[in-house]
């Protein structure tokens, strides 16, 4: 497990041959007294993990990469981190393939889409220690050079579209947009224009979902986000739901029928 320190984007960066994973190895650095914000790296991970606990698989030649954040903004506006890693990522992937930002889409709460598949995640994860302001680590999974061939939900690559950029190339391109959209997002004040950024490259906006989450499943029209990011759900009922965390999921036609049928994880 080689370490080596840089810089990105005026950050301090810990990159490492291969972690079991980037946000586990920053919270644990910042629990032994490392002091945000800085970067970690790996370029591979043995435990990557994504949102509930689902498994990231990590392959080399992929993004692997975390920013430990100590205080970014209070405890209720510490998930918009997601919307603002997101945007960043997609500005990213863009920075290194011009070519593929029309494709490049944004699905709620975390993920950035390629051609409607996969390409991204974003994994936001938080400690408060002994009554201090929450550290926050905003992690960025993205397919470079491959991609599972089985997932929950399609999955693509860089590669495959004609993305050629490395990890590392990526990574200082994500830093600096990280770095832009902090600053966007004013630690919670300016999420109205994140909202607003995020919503212009929103996937299925105004179109029929399927939202499952811990109370159950849920299908109605995508009507966007609230003033705090959570997401509206117009029911067939008349009703407006406001959903805070979750899952979404196409409602896709039934092959010679045209009635729907649902695609899970």
């Amino acid at each position: 497990m080689n370490r080596d320190a840089t810089d990105l984007a005026g950050v301090r960066h810990l990159a490492y041959d291969t972690l079991g994973s980037t946000n586990a190895e920053a919270l644990a650095l910042a629990r032994a007294g490392e002091r945000a914000p800085f970067w970690v790296s790996a370029q591979s991970q043995s435990a990557g993990r994504g949102r509930r606990g689902r498994t990231w698989v990590s392959e080399l030649g992929n993004l692997y990469a975390s920013l430990l954040l100590f205080d970014p903004a209070s405890a209720e506006r510490v998930a918009q981190l997601s919307f603002v890693a997101a945007l960043a990522t997609r500005d990213a992937i863009a920075g290194v393939a011009p070519a593929l930002l029309p494709h490049l889409s944004l699905k709620w709460p975390n993920d950035v889409l390629l051609a409607g598949k996969k390409v991204a995640g974003i994994l936001i994860e938080g400690e408060v220690v002994r009554g201090e302001p929450i550290t926050a680590v905003v992690g960025v999974g993205v397919n470079c050079a491959s991609h599972p061939p089985e997932a929950a939900f399609p999955a693509t690559d860089l590669a495959v579209h004609g993305g050629t950029a490395s990890p590392q190339d990526l990574l200082h391109k994500l830093a600096d947009a990280v770095r832009a959209r902090l600053a966007q997002w004013k630690r919670g004040d300016g999420f109205a224009a994140v909202r607003r950024d995020w919503l212009a490259a929103a996937h299925k906006v105004g179109e029929t979902i399927r939202v499952t989450d811990g109370i159950g499943e849920r299908t109605g029209r995508f009507a966007g986000l609230d003033e705090t990011g959570r997401l509206l759900l117009d029911l067939s009922n008349g009703a407006r739901q406001k959903i805070a965390a979750g899952d979404v999921f196409p409602l896709l036609p039934r092959p010679g029928l045209g009635a729907p049928v649902l695609r899970g994880r």
